[in-house]
């Protein structure tokens, strides 16, 4: 079965507060609630590039999918890449333990590979 996951994009971007985040984005509040609580069964394709472009992801960084015991896919069945691989490691705690050198060369690789991305 296929569910919202934002959580994690809200954690890894620094959103404390999502439901404001989501309400200023230009969700209604009754749809913020239930995207927050899992209790959505309904995800409106306008919401869906809202969310991507306030979040700057893609609609499959939005979903996870969690496998149905009454329906057997084959394992190769492109649904298993939405299979949810959540991290216990919080972005920001990651960064605030390195040392300035190491966010130096990280914000480096970043920059080289964003670059390599547009020139391609």
């Amino acid at each position: 079965m296929l569910f919202i996951n934002l959580h994690p994009i809200f954690k890894a971007r620094g959103i404390e507060k999502p439901y404001s985040f989501l309400v200023k984005a230009g969700i209604s509040p009754s749809s913020a609630n239930k995207l927050l609580k899992y209790n959505t069964f309904v995800f409106r394709l306008d919401h869906i590039e809202l969310l991507c472009r306030v979040l700057i992801c893609e609609p499959n960084d939005l979903l996870i999918w969690k496998p149905d015991p009454a329906h057997n896919l084959d394992k190769n069945h492109p649904l298993y890449k939405l299979i949810g691989q959540e991290t216990t490691e919080d972005l920001q705690e990651t960064l605030s333990k390195m040392s300035y050198k190491e966010l130096k060369q990280t914000t480096k690789t970043i920059i080289e590979q964003k670059t390599a991305e547009t020139q391609q």
